[in-house]
């Protein structure tokens, strides 16, 4: 079995040792970060080598955004897409070279898009929506089995969110994200493992706002996802999201989702 873990960590030096308690506790083969908000050379490396994680491919920049992806298992690094296509260090993808050899690991942190849902009024909508339709390119495109994790920042079920009704015009629940998203998915056949076992309507958020959390409000809404290859989706066991590291002291406001593949 390879376990393979995603959490959008919101500064990895800021949490790192709340990453490695997650690594202690669940103990998955290959963590993939999101928002690590530092360049490869101020990454913490010496904190998850003594962790195990001895293999890792690091695409950072200062301050904001940047994905990692830590690992058991060795790997190398795949490729870095410009989705975003001004330079943000928002994709790394990996191959991994030992148990699981052969898949394609892709690690994403596509844009929050602003609070306004109008490409006019809010350029970075706009620029959320030529992501996905850069991604859905690329999707249509892939020939190999392949697993993409991360921040997609896009609720797509009704179910995905504390209020359907009240979030239609709240970024990340909007009608337009979500059909985007839905033409990304069409493009591959991609399997969202969240809902494979986790089927619909069954509670599964990963994003609780800061504001609402601590008051014991459950206004939540599923934005990290873990999506297959259809040739891949089969061989996903178990799929589980770690909500006790929301309540951590000063904790990310995404938890981790973990899914077991028999590779």
């Amino acid at each position: 079995m390879v376990s393979i873990a995603t959490w959008n960590i919101n500064s990895v030096r800021l949490r790192a040792d709340q990453v490695v308690r997650l690594l202690e506790q669940e103990a998955p083969d290959v963590l993939c970060l999101q928002e690590i908000k530092t360049p490869e050379s101020h990454f913490p490396h010496d904190v998850f080598e003594a962790a195990g994680y001895v293999h890792r491919a690091v695409h950072g920049q200062k301050g904001y955004h940047g994905v990692a992806t830590l690992s058991r298992i060795p790997l190398r690094e795949f490729s870095r897409y410009d989705w975003q296509d001004n330079g943000e260090a928002r994709h790394v993808g990996v191959e991994l070279l030992g148990a699981g050899q052969g898949l394609i690991l892709e690690n994403v942190y596509i844009p929050a898009g602003g609070d306004i849902p109008d490409r006019e009024a809010n350029p970075k909508f706009g620029q959320k929506l030529d992501f996905l339709e850069r991604m859905t390119r690329w999707a249509a495109a892939i020939e190999r089995p392949t697993l993409i994790v991360g921040d997609f920042n896009i609720a797509p079920l009704d179910c995905d969110v504390y209020d359907h009704k009240a979030l239609l015009k709240v970024v990340s629940h909007t009608p337009i994200e979500v059909a985007a998203l839905q033409r990304f998915a069409d493009a591959h056949g991609w399997v969202d493992l969240g809902r494979q076992h986790i089927p619909a309507p069954e509670r599964n958020y990963s994003w609780w706002s800061y504001r609402s959390y601590w008051r014991e409000k459950d206004q939540g809404r599923r934005l990290d996802h873990m999506w297959a290859s259809p040739q891949l989706a089969p061989q996903s066991r178990a799929h589980r999201f770690v909500e006790a590291t929301r309540r951590w002291e000063q904790p990310s406001d995404h938890i981790p989702l973990i899914t077991e593949f028999a590779l």
